[in-house]
């Protein structure tokens, strides 16, 4: 048996490697970038190595130095995590080399799956369906176009060895295909050192379904069912459930059995995922198969009673797999959603920052309950805490909110109350949107396909609306309590009390709070009316009397009017965190006492949305544009983001050149409206 490994990753995926060791009598060692010498999963592993600079290539990414620190601490195997070098044939095989165990497939196996073109291949052989396209070595752009137009528009280009999302765009029109072309192999180059692309047919409302398979040493090769990971935005998966729903008996046996066949082809051992893409007819096709232990494996173990990483260091020291395909019942539903630091509403920017609180539901963590006991109804697993910062070298992922349930209808209802429960403050998240999604009609009714989030774009992604009476009695309640705390700390100085009290009348203040709805030059008018018997409230046109039943910490019951209401309030400098009745309302004091804030910058111009590096200027100075003509492209955490004209108008100046890194909030360029 394995006693010491090394965790070649950051984030969720080694803390989970390392409880899972630490259960099983495994000792760990973590490695990690200066960025990470104070990241969770330093603090859990048993021992930590300094790997290199923030940026991957300069860290996560330097394999050969990842082996010497493994040799150099006793390490008998190296765990790649998912992401980074786990899928890199090369540093598979030099971990065999230097006398370790990689705990992971053989590099052949990588080399035959590793290619999007060359699994298409092998699969073609072996006769599993394909979508029609073009998986071939001709990269010439013309030649590309002409296979497009042949296979017909929509099409969907594809980087080879990519993953994750990246490098791959729909180009619906042939006048559009050479400049999708370019971003993707762009991307492609940036994430992967390949900038090979194929180009498919772009099915319409297909389903995105995936087998779990597991192999051994020992010819054993079951599949775990299937996860249906339709839900995504921008080809990355947003939310991940098993079994799949609406999934026939019949149809997922012969999945399961169709990805057995390709990981027996290609001689695998360990954890694999084959991806396939199903029509809503049932008809499947086969897309790529990954190497790794995938992001969403946890809902698998949770209807399967299984922990994957447990079978991993199994296997990898050459133990057999530990159930056989019949033992693999599938139990109950589970569904996981992934919380990142991003803004939905701004196209899904990842957002930079600390976490300044974050306050997760109940949850018991890698804990799985075996069939005759029920699994934990809540798990998070997570890479960060409370006071750590998302920085822009990695992925924004903040944590992976795993629920079951008996059935999905369970699921969804522990889904829905925990992403209630989930509480950030410091960043933009994608909790809101998460909770909007999974109470929506298509999701609720597994009405899915790859294309729900833009379908449904107009309910996902709601116009701002006014914050609630009650919203803005707990902020405002949160403000004077605080004061009159403040002064009671002092009893003896008289002028230093905040209770509002008069000898011979009530006092009335007014509080101003701004959000999104109203705008920083607008705001909400907030009266709070000190009297001998407490406070009342007037704002949005009514007037209520406001009592201060219970409060315990940022934990404020409340009684307005007739109603009790309870929420919590978190104060981020001027900024009102309020989370009440399964939302989070963000109210931004406008405090009268303080200096005004900085200025915004000059008008016209266009500024980078987040820290990152320019990587194409299609603006020149002097030139007139349209509105949407796209002006710069960034990219930021291996993804592009393109900053387009807001309006008519003119090109004054150019700031940043193809190369330059620039911060968030930088002006770009100087723009005149026409």
């Amino acid at each position: 048996m394995l006693t010491k490994i090394l965790i070649a990753n950051r984030g969720e995926i080694a803390c989970r490697v390392a409880a899972t060791a630490r259960r099983m009598g495994i000792r760990t060692v973590a490695v990690y970038s200066e960025a990470d010498a104070g990241s969770k999963h330093v603090a859990v592993c048993d021992e930590a190595v300094l790997i290199g600079p923030a940026a991957a290539k300069e860290s996560y990414l330097r394999g050969q130095k990842i082996i010497e620190v493994a040799k150099a601490t006793g390490a008998q195997a190296i765990h790649p995590g998912y992401g980074f070098l786990s899928e890199n044939a090369e540093f598979a095989e030099a971990v065999h080399a230097a006398g370790l165990v990689f705990i992971g497939p053989p590099g052949s196996s990588m080399r035959a799956m590793g290619s999007k073109s060359a699994a298409k291949q092998l699969m073609e052989g072996a006769n599993v369906p394909l979508v029609p396209g073009y998986h071939g070595d001709n990269q010439e752009p013309a030649f590309l176009r002409e296979q497009a137009d042949r296979i017909g528009y929509p099409v969907l280009l594809k980087a080879s060895a990519g993953g994750g999302g990246k490098g791959m765009r729909v180009v619906e029109r042939s006048e559009d295909f050479e400049a999708a072309l370019a971003s993707c192999k762009r991307e492609a180059i940036s994430s992967f050192g390949d900038d090979k692309v194929l180009v498919e047919k772009y099915l319409i409302r297909p389903r995105h379904i995936e087998i779990q398979v597991f192999a051994d040493t020992f010819g054993n090769c079951v599949y775990l069912h299937e996860r249906d990971c339709s839900v995504q935005r921008r080809h990355q998966k947003v939310l991940e459930e098993a079994p799949a729903p609406n999934m026939p008996p019949d149809r997922r046996a012969a999945m399961g059995e169709a990805a057995v066949n390709a990981a027996r082809a290609v001689g695998y051992v360990g954890a694999g995922t084959v991806e396939f893409i199903a029509n809503q007819d049932g008809s499947f096709y086969f897309m790529e198969m990954n190497t790794r232990l995938q992001v969403e494996h946890p809902v698998t173990e949770m209807i399967t009673g299984t922990d994957l990483v447990e079978w991993q260091l199994r296997v990898a020291a050459g133990q057999p797999l530990p159930k056989k395909q019949s033992e693999l019942a599938i139990h109950g539903h589970s569904i996981e959603a992934r919380i990142y630091a991003e803004n939905p509403e701004k196209g899904f920017l990842p957002s930079i920052g600390t976490l300044r609180h974050m306050d997760t539901p109940a949850a018991v963590e890698f804990e799985l309950g075996a069939f005759g006991l029920d699994p934990a109804a809540v798990r998070v697993d997570s890479g960060v805490r409370e006071g750590d910062a998302i920085s822009p070298f990695y992925d924004p992922m903040i944590a992976k909110l795993i629920v079951w349930g008996a059935d999905r209808t369970q699921a969804l209802a522990r889904l829905s109350q925990a992403l209630s429960e989930f509480q950030i403050v410091g960043l933009a998240t994608n909790i809101a949107f998460l909770k909007r999604l999974v109470e929506g009609e298509a999701f609720s009714s597994a009405d899915l396909d790859t294309g729900l989030i833009e379908r449904h774009g107009e309910t996902l992604f709601p116009a701002p609306s006014a914050a609630p009476l009650g919203a803005l009695a707990l902020a405002a309640l949160a403000l004077g309590t605080g004061e009159t705390q403040r002064g009671a700390s002092n009893p003896a100085e008289p002028w230093a009390q905040a209770s509002g009290w008069r000898m011979n009348s009530a006092y009335r203040r007014v509080l101003g709070f701004a959000d999104e709805f109203t705008g920083k030059e607008g705001g909400y008018q907030v009266g709070l009316t000190y009297t001998s018997h407490g406070w009342e409230i007037d704002a949005n046109g009514e007037r209520q009397p406001l009592a201060l039943v219970r409060q315990i910490g940022a934990e404020l019951t409340i009684r307005l009017g007739e109603t009790s209401l309870h929420g919590s309030v978190r104060r981020d400098g001027d900024v009102f965190h309020v989370f009440t009745g399964g939302r989070h309302f963000t109210l931004a004091y406008n405090d009268p006492m303080a200096h005004a804030g900085e200025q915004e910058a000059a008008g016209g111009r266009l500024t980078a949305p987040m820290p990152g590096k320019v990587v194409a200027v299609l603006a020149v100075a002097g030139k007139e544009v349209k509105k949407g003509d796209a002006l710069v492209i960034m990219e930021a955490m291996k993804m592009e983001h393109t900053i387009s004209a807001p309006s008519d108008g003119l090109v004054e100046e150019v700031l940043y050149q193809v190369g330059d890194q620039v911060a968030d909030g930088a002006p770009l360029l100087a723009f005149k409206t026409a």
